[in-house]
């Protein structure tokens, strides 16, 4: 939500640019501790207040963030506010595994993509809002109230989803080793490692675009918010695709067309880049069909995943979501380190994400065999 803010956070906090891209990257490390720590804890001590706990947590931090006087306070707060925030993203899958089988589960997860998997890019859209007619403060102040409204919520509606009889006893080393079990599962690492390729290339695009479309295309934060709002939408529409089209398709099937509408779209911009220079329009266009692409990625490989792992659904969560987060993490700042003046790094990244991610499908999950897809449409 403070990415069309980034320009103005420089200034007014007297940082790099790649220093605030940092603060991103300490918040994605801080959802990938809180997420391996989390997933493996909720499956021996249950859900429910683990799930209170770090929303209460990510609403203080958040508060903390908005009070930061420099970069160097503002990159720690992000660092718990991520750690705090992990419990709702690994939490709120387990849930779901604990709750639903088969094609209900294959519902659920499409609902809960749309949410997880367009969140980091919709979120623009209202920050863009807020960075027009406010200091970049506000941001974090807003998302205080959501992690408000988030406490208030699971307090009211979210009630204890394992009970005591199913939950693994031997405390966080007993889960450690049940996640270290499904290091030992091809197609579960498989999954894993798709998306968290994909997401790699999502997260640079989330930390590159405010620079490629304000700074060297010249859009306006509101013009800027209104090209994320287009791409969110077409991941939110991949994603409740996902729901329908698994009633008459393999998911491993519309995972292969997700990664491959992904590759297609970043190759076409490197192309584009590379020969012509782009251009605002063709760059949108070859970013809509990546984020696309990502849409039904995100939601088919969290299906498929924690189908194939659903014995260790906390496990299983960290996993899929710390793996996603941290290469997420570790990317943001290239963007950045290797120039803003053109934006053919940011498609090269994105690119290379993409294609390490089908490599993945290939070697790994092998999507024929259709490991995990028979087990959703029962």
């Amino acid at each position: 939500m403070y990415v069309p803010a980034f320009p103005d956070m420089t200034r007014a906090l007297g940082a790099s640019s790649s220093g605030i891209q940092l603060s991103m990257t300490a918040f994605l490390l801080g959802l990938v501790i809180g997420q391996l720590l989390i997933g493996p804890l909720s499956d021996g001590h249950g859900r429910r207040r683990l799930l209170l706990g770090g929303s209460t947590l990510f609403t203080v931090f958040s508060l903390a963030c908005a009070a930061a006087p420099n970069i160097e306070v503002l990159t720690t707060a992000r660092l718990l506010e991520g750690t705090a925030g992990a419990a709702g993203m690994v939490i709120s899958r387990a849930v779901l595994t604990d709750l639903y089988r088969g094609t209900d589960l294959t519902r659920h997860f499409s609902v809960l993509s749309m949410i997880l998997g367009v969140a980091p890019v919709a979120a623009p859209v209202i920050g863009g809002l807020i960075a027009t007619g406010a200091s970049w403060r506000a941001v974090f102040l807003v998302l205080a109230g959501f992690g408000l409204m988030l406490v208030l919520a699971v307090w009211r509606w979210v009630p204890e989803s394992l009970p005591a009889e199913r939950r693994q006893r031997g405390g966080l080393p007993a889960a450690f080793r049940a996640m270290g079990r499904l290091t030992r599962q091809r197609a579960f690492m498989g999954y894993v490692l798709v998306l968290s390729c994909a997401s790699a290339a999502l997260f640079a695009y989330i930390a590159g675009s405010p620079f490629v479309f304000q700074d060297i295309y010249g859009a306006s934060a509101t013009g800027y918010s209104l090209i994320f709002a287009v791409n969110a939408l077409g991941m939110l529409v991949a994603s409740g695709l996902v729901g329908a089209l698994s009633r008459h398709l393999p998911l491993t099937t519309l995972l292969s067309v997700g990664v491959g509408l992904a590759v297609v779209g970043t190759l076409a911009q490197v192309a584009i880049d590379l020969t012509t220079g782009g251009s605002l329009i063709t760059t949108w266009g070859c970013l809509f069909l990546a984020m696309f692409g990502t849409g039904l990625t995100i939601t088919t490989t969290y299906t498929l995943g924690q189908t194939v792992a659903a014995r260790a659904a906390g496990g299983a969560s960290a996993m899929l979501g710390g793996g996603q987060f941290l290469l997420g993490g570790l990317v943001s700042p290239l963007v950045g380190a290797f120039g803003e003046s053109s934006p053919t790094p940011m498609a090269v990244i994105m690119c290379i994400g993409f294609v390490c991610s089908a490599a993945m499908l290939v070697l790994l999950v092998r999507p024929w065999q259709r490991q995990g897809a028979d087990r959703t449409t029962k």
